[in-house]
């Protein structure tokens, strides 16, 4: 009988150990599904970060082409319609007095009429300054940089038109200017639009902005 009390008043701890094992067993499962859970959502925020990065990169390009394309068209179409009318008559425009003046001329050089010897070496330049342009492009996250490297590509194409299709031949082609303004060289839209974004690049870095949008201070 004594035996039989022993028996039956013996706790299961047998029993308890694989109740005690499952909680554990069901604890380390949800505190997993918590992990994986949090790593898949950090990894949705990271995709959609670089989802969002290349989207604003893609408006900065097409700013850009925007920009070119219209720079490009001006100065083309300036152009034609100075050797159609202007240049056949030889004659000179006066739109503000004596100070602005429109009369054609063929420039062999550099912008307003540098380097009239060197035209092959200017053609080679501004064909480096649009691959250039094309290589800063692919990291290009900031508007005034889209806007200065339009200018830039816009100006740069225009001239380099000329240099490859008018006369005397191919890559030694003299650009068209038209703009005469008193006391100074003449020069075309194409021109202007190189200044300008020139003008705009050196400020830019000046105040610590690059291309892909970083700001930093020296």
């Amino acid at each position: 009988m004594a035996e039989a009390e022993r028996i039956i008043g013996t706790p299961d701890v047998g029993g308890a150990g694989p109740e005690k094992s499952s909680e554990s067993e069901g604890a380390g499962e949800a505190a997993a599904v918590d992990e994986g859970d949090g790593a898949g959502e950090g990894a949705d925020e990271a995709s959609a970060g670089g989802a969002t990065a290349v989207g604003r990169g893609k408006r900065k390009l097409a700013m850009l082409l925007v920009i070119a394309l219209i720079a490009y068209a001006f100065d083309l179409g300036s152009k034609l319609l100075v050797v159609a009318k202007l240049e056949p008559s030889g004659e000179t425009i006066n739109v503000i007095g004596e100070l602005l003046r429109f009369r054609a001329i063929r420039n062999p050089g550099a912008a307003f009429g540098l380097g009239e010897a060197y035209t092959i070496v200017f053609t080679v330049i501004a064909s480096s300054v649009i691959v250039v342009i094309a290589r800063l492009a692919r990291k290009l996250y900031s508007t005034p940089w889209a806007i200065a490297l339009g200018l830039l590509l816009g100006g740069a194409l225009g001239n380099l038109t000329d240099r490859i299709f008018r006369s005397p031949g191919f890559l030694e082609g003299a650009v068209v200017d038209f703009i005469a303004p008193a006391h100074f060289a003449v020069f075309n839209l194409a021109d202007s639009a190189v200044v300008c974004g020139g003008i705009l690049i050196v400020i830019l870095s000046f105040r610590g902005l690059d291309p892909d949008g970083t700001v930093h201070k020296d």
